[in-house]
């Protein structure tokens, strides 16, 4: 960790000051984030999305969350069709309504649909009501405020076969922090974190 730090430092110093050609460190911060995401994709996964995270567990995933986007490779993420445009599962949030803590269980992944040339997404899920798998989904509009932060209003409940309008008060917002082509980080706007992989 340490002379990661150095290195960056170093690089950032010469950039700055000589305006030099520095792209050959790339594979530094390449082998930074690998290791990252691999240590932040196992402790989500072994904490069930965050649903059985201890607080030293929750502590340490902010650790690497903050840490990873910090080396952000994508500086315009809402304007990378080629990479935001998939389907996304999610591996850890902190949003305890959405991960299915203290609720009914989720059956197989969370997973978020992201359309930026519709300027829609779609959030869908099985849940297992007494046994029962019945597939959820809700459907949103996206509003860009920038290249990384968009507002969202939710516009359709559905459980079943069964559609329900969304209250107009039903809204909030993305800030997507981390993108490369199979790793994404998502802060909302009550401040939850969001861990997503590629499908």
């Amino acid at each position: 960790m340490t002379r990661f730090l150095f290195v960056w430092y170093f690089v950032t110093l010469t950039t700055t000051l000589f305006g030099s050609d520095v792209s050959g460190f790339g594979f530094l911060f390449d082998q930074r984030r690998t290791s990252l995401k691999a240590e932040l994709l196992q402790l989500s996964r072994d904490t069930q999305r965050g649903i059985t995270a201890t607080p030293k567990q929750e502590e340490r995933i902010k650790t690497l969350f903050t840490q990873l986007e910090q080396l952000n490779p994508t500086k315009n993420p809402l304007k990378s069709p080629s990479l935001i445009n998939a389907n996304w599962s999610l591996e850890y949030s902190t949003a305890g309504y959405i991960i299915g803590k203290n609720d009914f269980p989720r059956v197989g992944p969370i997973i978020q649909k992201i359309d930026t040339t519709t300027l829609s997404a779609e959030n869908s899920e099985v849940v297992s009501y007494f046994g029962i798998p019945v597939p959820r989904k809700v459907t949103v509009e996206l509003s860009p405020q920038s290249n990384q932060l968009t507002n969202v209003q939710f516009k359709q409940f559905s459980v079943g076969p069964i559609g329900i309008k969304a209250p107009e008060q039903f809204k909030g917002f993305l800030d997507i922090t981390y993108l490369d082509e199979d790793f994404r980080l998502t802060r909302g706007d009550k401040g939850n974190l969001f861990v997503l992989t590629r499908m």
